[in-house]
């Protein structure tokens, strides 16, 4: 029966439905050990104004992943982007003004990144290495370590539509982090950007022959990553009322544990914005289900951990011979 299984569905499928069973059945334990708290939509409703901020990020990195890319760059850049927001809101009082120039700074970062790894030959690891720590330096040294406060911008349209409520309780970033899923997900599976990354992220020597701009496909991906992180910058500072200098400080092992937890491989070549998804409420929810079970917040970290090696591991049993990738790059290539 199991192999009929194997059979009948391709990796890509199983590794989903048994990714979301995952999701259901630590739903359903944490509804029966935490019942106070997972019954009430309070708990749902924080989870869904401080996950879109997780989730942002982790699409975009999906997408720097499936290229064969490593982005470590990003909590640095949503910190300098929400400096240039919170900076822009202050002096002008125009919100709106403030989420452009967040982005702008997002987007430049993120080409610079990606200048270095397409043309100038930086390994992504070292190259993203190095401007996150420069560019946490830069921010540090441009707030002289302050915060600022940004209170009084919660009555504008643009706070309302970005981060405020629907009906009253429905946080708005919420749906924007569906909105983006739709729309990279579009972009990685109905066009010709979305071959470009994949392919390079499989073989990129072959894919180079077959006429695609790697460069261009590294370049771009690390620029969309650059501006979602600006994005999300923008997005932190209006849900919390603030901007501070650490702020992005402690995402990144987060949001790389959901890309993988989602079934992206490490390797590149794939990248799963569904899963991506689920693997950003799995890491959310074992924290809150872990708190609201009673037990020490820090079984959190033994818990990601165990959880994203079972979920890596289990794809590698599930997904299908890597020579049929190579001939999805010859196919391509004749369609």
């Amino acid at each position: 029966m199991g192999g009929r299984i194997r059979r009948a569905l391709p990796a890509s499928t199983r590794n989903q439905l048994w990714l979301t069973g995952l999701f259901l059945a630590l739903l359903a334990l944490f509804m029966m050990t935490g019942a106070r708290a997972f019954l009430a939509w309070p708990m749902y409703e924080s989870l869904l104004s401080t996950l879109p901020l997780y989730g942002f990020l982790a699409l975009g990195l999906t997408l720097v992943v499936a290229a064969g890319e490593m982005d470590l760059c990003f909590p640095s850049t949503l910190a300098v982007a929400g400096f240039g927001f919170a900076l822009t809101a202050i002096h002008t009082g125009q919100v709106w003004l403030g989420v452009i120039v967040a982005i702008l700074i997002g987007l430049g970062i993120g080409l610079c990144n990606g200048f270095l790894v397409a043309y100038v030959g930086v390994p992504s690891i070292i190259a993203t290495i190095g401007t996150q720590f420069f560019w946490r330096g830069a921010v540090m040294l441009l707030s002289q370590g302050l915060a600022l406060g940004l209170a009084d911008l919660g009555g504008s349209p643009t706070h309302s539509v970005l981060a405020g409520r629907l009906g009253g309780f429905l946080p708005m970033q919420s749906l924007w982090l569906i909105v983006m899923a739709l729309a990279l997900w579009l972009l990685l599976n109905r066009h010709p950007l979305g071959d470009a990354i994949r392919f390079t992220g499989e073989q990129a020597d072959i894919a180079s022959r077959l006429g695609i701009n790697v460069p261009a496909a590294r370049l771009g991906v690390h620029t969309l990553m650059g501006g979602i992180a600006g994005f999300a910058g923008a997005i932190g500072c209006m849900e919390m009322g603030s901007w501070w200098p650490t702020q992005g400080d402690g995402y990144m092992l987060l949001v790389f544990a959901a890309v993988f937890i989602g079934g992206t491989s490490v390797f590149g070549g794939s990248g799963r914005l569904y899963g991506t998804l689920i693997g950003i409420a799995i890491v959310g929810m074992i924290e809150a289900g872990i708190v609201s079970s009673g037990l020490s917040g820090f079984w959190t970290r033994a818990v990601h951990g165990m959880v994203i090696v079972v979920a890596v591991s289990s794809y590698a049993i599930l997904s299908g011979n890597a020579d049929e990738r190579i001939l999805r790059l010859v196919r391509w290539r004749k369609r």
